[in-house]
């Protein structure tokens, strides 16, 4: 992909290659605990509270790997587009939004949901993998923007990233998904 060194793509692999094991790990633990009776120790407490971490770290990265790998520019009179355009007045609009939240300091993710109830849209910024998402939400659009996502290639840069990403989204998984 253009813009993501094979550096870059390798170690995000790695990374999430660790959110599959530990989030197997987890499921395999917290069901042993359950047939031997140990859902009332401190221990069961906290290997749940963990659960959301690796699941959520581990489902998020396959939604940014998925919505990856696009060759085309956007067809702006397509489905995702229009979409967009409907929700915030214009897909520029749209897009600024989605850049500007993940432009925000800190670590975390930017997801563009649709609520199942309403239809509607909207950026979000997700910290950490647990925290923030919102109840009935679909992911349309997910980027990364953990240190991990950029570093290696842009440095602090995270602009430049955020431009990358968007000359690589696969507009046929948005479309899909929305």
């Amino acid at each position: 992909m253009a813009g993501f060194s094979e550096t870059l793509i390798k170690n995000h692999f790695t990374l999430y290659q660790g959110y599959v094991t530990n989030t197997n790990k987890l499921m395999d633990t917290l069901s042993t605990m359950l047939k031997e009776g140990k859902t009332a120790t401190p221990e069961y407490a906290e290997l749940k509270r963990r659960m959301g971490f690796e699941f959520n770290g581990m489902r998020l990265h396959e939604y940014y790997f998925e919505n990856l790998g696009g060759k085309t520019l956007i067809d702006k009179a397509g489905k995702f587009a229009k979409k967009v355009a409907e929700a915030f007045g214009s897909y520029e609009a749209w897009e600024q939004d989605f850049k500007a939240t993940g432009a925000m300091r800190g670590i975390g993710w930017v997801v563009l949901y649709q609520d199942k109830m309403t239809g509607g849209l909207f950026n979000q910024w997700i910290n950490e993998h647990e925290t923030g998402h919102f109840a009935g939400c679909t992911p349309i659009l997910v980027m990364d923007v953990f240190e991990h996502a950029f570093m290696i290639d842009y440095g602090l840069k995270r602009v430049d990233y955020i431009a990358a990403f968007f000359k690589n989204i696969n507009w046929e998984v948005a479309d899909k998904r929305i």
